[in-house]
């Protein structure tokens, strides 16, 4: 185990530090994101409970700087003195979440990739400060887990208006959760995370491991999703060829329009079409929320 930057050589600090950035900006951005749809939540209680998914993930984005500043990173400069196309969160929170249903599909399609994530990092993780830090992290991450599955449940058996509320959400935020992994390990060339055991699994297990849950649960819920199980390879297959492109304005994967990798790229260091809001929402700390 590594306890300090002394005990660490460059690439190990250079590589935690990448992983810890962004860890960080996807936590910090996840609160805007949430925030306006938080405050249409069909009644008080469950608005508290959506608000208190905001105060958790805010104290994991804390966190995750607070062990940046031990590296030698300033954590202010990190929060306050980045432009929008700076931060390294996951692309799904440069969305702009419209409704509760697609929050809710949210906590539970892309909390569920944050729990995988770190729950490798907490089991497999060389970085002794980090581990002990996801074991407060990983019991708030299941709550918001159980949180959107319950509401994924209800709305889906509620009436069909909400039922396609749902799936409306669920069929451009699947896909995101898909590349949320990264690049398939065919395509990299070099994995320091792995080599200096940062974290365990390679991104098509992480992938597997995410599809292993999500899929059965949009199954039995009867909601439609690009991806099913083969007994014959024993595992969890998609229904489409990787990558394809996105239309962020119109929220639709383009299925029939296949792209490179290196287009997948472009469009997350591009970033999406909230990200400015939402840095400003958290920079200047001034919230602009309709009715």
């Amino acid at each position: 185990m590594i306890e300090s930057r002394e005990e660490m050589t460059e690439g190990y600090e250079k590589a935690l530090k990448q992983i810890l950035t962004v860890s960080g900006d996807t936590e910090l951005m996840s609160a805007p994101a949430y925030y306006e749809p938080s405050m249409n939540a069909p009644d008080l209680s469950t608005r508290t409970s959506c608000i208190s998914v905001i105060q958790d993930e805010l104290g994991h984005g804390h966190i995750a700087y607070r062990l940046l500043e031990d590296l030698g990173e300033d954590k202010q400069s990190l929060i306050y003195d980045r432009d929008p196309h700076e931060f390294r969160n996951t692309y799904g929170f440069d969305q702009k979440l419209e409704n509760f249903a697609e929050l809710v599909t949210a906590h539970a399609l892309w909390d569920r990739a944050g729990i995988v994530l770190l729950s490798d990092i907490h089991e497999n993780t060389s970085y002794g400060p980090w581990k002990r830090a996801l074991t407060k992290v990983s019991k708030e991450e299941q709550f918001h887990l159980r949180h959107g599955e319950t509401w994924v449940r209800r709305l889906a058996n509620k009436s069909e208006s909400t039922r396609q509320k749902v799936q409306r959400a669920v069929d451009w935020m699947f896909p995101i959760a898909i590349e949320w992994f990264g690049l398939p390990d065919d395509k990299k060339q070099h994995d320091e995370q792995l080599e200096y055991r940062i974290k365990g699994m390679t991104n098509d297990e992480l992938r597997q491991e995410w599809m292993s849950t999500a899929v059965p649960l949009l199954e039995e819920v009867g909601l439609d999703c690009p991806a099913h199980y083969d007994a014959d390879a024993d595992e969890y297959v998609l229904e489409y060829d990787l990558p394809v492109a996105f239309d962020e304005q119109a929220k639709q994967w383009r299925y029939d329009d296949p792209i490179s990798w290196s287009d997948v790229m472009d469009r997350w260091r591009s970033r999406g079409p909230a990200i400015e809001e939402y840095v400003d929402m958290l920079q200047s700390g001034t919230v602009n929320v309709g009715t």
